[in-house]
């Protein structure tokens, strides 16, 4: 009996604690510290949130998945052995002027071959040995002496809190990286999406919050600025969607979205949202997410846990006490964890003491 509760005490004990990872290929996007990486389900809801989300639809406002099967911005995983070619930039400004390793046949948004894109036509490369990711929007056929022409570039060290110069933007008009923002579908596998989502909406300000670093909006104080934080709310049922969505409409709750760019439409109401193009996803399944709506979404306040105005690195997470009749927080697999382990231990006090009195 003693030594059964031994062994269980060394097992709770040693076992690791369960750390939420943005990671590809086993590659960590960004520190799990990084304001894009956290936690925002216990923030306060931002005082101007009713006026942001009723300036894009309001009750008619909705998500709308901007990917699938085959549609949508794919992305290319690199290796230090890839050519690196020199990019021409139209916005050479307020680019990352250094050399790009763009494969032969990069998986470009919205088409097959870089020839045949048309739209916004954005490149996205990880490069999984210096981990670095290279960000491009719109890719331009390559030229006869091997250089390729493009609007604009962005390079991010995934291993730092590095934001873009001031009113700089990226491959997104926001300043703010792509990939590590958008669903993919390892993700599902693994049943957890622990990063901030990427969502577009019709109408934004011309004005930005932390950690966002440009604009391109309108000077309307009733639209978010550019990297203002939306998190679907706690009370929303998510019990009638699929596996997958359930995954999805979790994160929206956990790590919300982020305002990275304009997304037109001639309605003024969809909230885009975005994922990587990949085979196994279900469009059809992927499509019911219309039925949420953007007043199902609040506006958050992630200001108290900004540390630096020029750094992604992000301060404690503040408790705050939920409104009444919200529900209740899901607790962390690390807080069960640690619950567990407390319980078994004083179940072995109890059972000691016992023991020890019996033999008494």
């Amino acid at each position: 009996m003693i030594m059964a509760i031994l062994v269980l005490t060394i097992f709770l004990s040693s076992a690791p604690f369960v750390q939420a990872s943005n990671s590809l290929n086993g590659i960590q996007l960004f520190p799990e510290d990084h304001i894009l990486n956290v936690p925002i389900n216990t923030l306060p809801v931002d005082p101007k949130s009713s006026e942001y989300i009723n300036s894009n639809g309001g009750a008619s406002g909705n998500l709308f998945a901007a990917w699938g099967k085959k549609s949508g911005l794919g992305a290319d995983v690199v290796d230090e052995t890839v050519t690196k070619n020199e990019v021409i930039f139209r916005t050479s400004r307020y680019s990352d002027n250094v050399l790009y390793p763009i494969p032969p046949d990069p998986h470009i948004e919205g088409s097959d071959t870089v020839e045949s894109c048309t739209g916004d036509c954005h490149v996205l490369i990880f490069d999984q040995d210096s981990k670095k990711l290279y960000e491009i929007f719109d890719l331009e056929p390559k030229l006869p002496d091997g250089s390729y022409k493009a609007g604009n570039g962005a390079v991010w060290d995934l291993t730092s809190y590095t934001l873009r110069p001031k009113g700089w933007s990226s491959a997104d008009a926001a300043g703010l990286p792509m990939l590590p923002l958008m669903i993919r579908y390892d993700e599902i596998v693994a049943g957890e999406i622990n990063h901030a989502i990427r969502v577009t909406v019709p109408h934004t300000q011309n004005t930005y919050l932390w950690p966002a670093r440009a604009q391109a909006g309108d000077a309307n104080t009733s639209y978010p600025p550019m990297g203002q934080r939306f998190r679907l709310k706690a009370s929303y049922d998510i019990s009638g969607f699929s596996p997958t969505n359930q995954i999805i409409l979790k994160a929206m709750k956990k790590y919300g979205l982020i305002l990275a760019d304009n997304g037109w439409d001639k309605d003024s109401r969809k909230w885009w949202f975005y994922g990587v193009r990949d085979e196994r996803w279900d469009s059809a399944d992927l499509w019911k997410l219309t039925s949420v709506k953007g007043t199902d979404f609040e506006a958050v306040d992630v200001s108290s846990l900004m540390i630096d105005p020029d750094s992604g690195k992000a301060g404690i997470i503040p408790v705050i006490t939920q409104d009444p009749g919200s529900a209740p927080y899901a607790q962390s697999d690390n807080e069960i964890q640690m619950i567990v382990i407390a319980v078994a231990c004083i179940i072995i006090v109890a059972t000691c003491y016992g023991l020890f009195f019996q033999k008494k």
